[in-house]
């Protein structure tokens, strides 16, 4: 099931793991990646020794290409030069348009991601030199960039952007997803709440229970948790914090029930205060159920935990039916 991006980017599937933060990501990439598709790590927040330990840990494990992803709504110079410095040779920008850090990575000939949400983001981001355009629907989980949904959205930004391979992402899920992305279009499925029901995903026990139990409707869209940079909403499950802050009339900050109150805690972060955007990481103690659990509306789909490769190679062989069945 190769596409040109496929080629461009030396993997086997079209499938890329979604950049997903707020816990250690390395085994998850590196299973992605050795299983056919494209891996990536979220490193936004991290310093120095911590980026170049991610990347050997994905090194490690395989010889397969992966990616990595920088926020761009806080400072990334120096983070970039130690991912480049590094050998990394595929990276994704996120929330906004990346300006010279672009120019940086294709300097030593790396191949950039840049995510949108709209038809005119991805023709400014291809104007300035994008490689490739991550087209992200509003169904889709965690920090969430524009207001339209996956199935008009990337039809849109494949007819403004052609011939720039454009990715689909949000609500995608499975292999039926990731056919209907491929008849939009696009050339690849940006695929993140499938992948935390994985054995590699690092994330805390209740958080994963909480995935399997969810349904297409247990998610909100919101901007109740302090994500850490300004007009950012997100998807996230329905839970404590959240019907709470509702009961209260939705608050603003700074008046919001419990706000600044402790309730968890991780040897990563420190102290977990009320409405902190935290992800429970699987070493997070104290009240899991109040944090921050990053979900797309695709997680109705998720149902069991299984090894990322075997996610990957369920989600192709699916794919590859649905189309042999469209077209026998």
């Amino acid at each position: 099931m190769k596409t040109r991006l496929c080629s461009l980017l030396g993997i086997d599937v079209p499938v890329i793991l979604a950049a997903m933060g707020g816990f250690d990501t390395a085994d998850l990439a590196a299973e992605v990646s050795e299983a056919g598709g494209l891996g990536m790590m979220a490193l936004s927040g991290l310093d120095a020794e911590a980026v170049r330990s991610r990347i050997a840990k994905v090194r490690a494990r395989t010889r397969r290409p992966f990616a990595v992803n920088l926020n761009v709504s806080r400072p990334q110079a120096e983070r970039l030069a130690v991912v480049l410095d590094e050998g990394v040779r595929i990276v994704s920008f996120f929330w906004g348009e990346p300006g010279s850090l672009m120019d940086e990575a294709h300097a030593v000939g790396a191949m950039v991601l840049v995510s949108v949400g709209s038809a005119k983001e991805a023709r400014c981001a291809v104007e300035n030199g994008a490689d490739v355009i991550v087209a992200q629907g509003w169904e889709a989980g965690g920090h969430v960039r524009g207001e339209v949904a996956t199935l008009p959205l990337v039809p849109a930004v494949v007819d403004a952007v052609a011939p720039k391979p454009v990715v689909a992402a949000g609500g995608i899920a499975d292999g039926r997803g990731l056919a209907a992305s491929l008849a939009l279009g696009a050339e690849a499925a940006w695929i993140g709440t499938r992948f935390l029901a994985s054995d590699e995903a690092a994330i805390h026990p209740t958080y994963q229970r909480r995935l399997l139990e969810a349904g297409e409707a247990d998610t909100v869209y919101t901007t109740l948790f302090d994500v850490g940079w300004p007009d950012a909403p997100h998807r996230v499950l329905r839970n404590k914090t959240v019907n709470t802050w509702e009961a209260a009339g939705r608050p603003k900050s700074g008046e919001r029930p419990g706000e600044g109150v402790t309730v968890a805690r991780s040897p990563a972060v420190g102290d977990i205060v009320n409405y902190r955007s935290s992800t429970p990481s699987a070493d997070t103690e104290g009240d899991i159920e109040a944090l921050s659990m990053w979900a797309g509306q695709s997680v109705g789909l998720v149902r069991r935990s299984e090894p990322a490769g075997q996610i990957l190679r369920g989600i192709v062989a699916q794919a590859e039916a649905v189309l042999k069945g469209l077209n026998p």
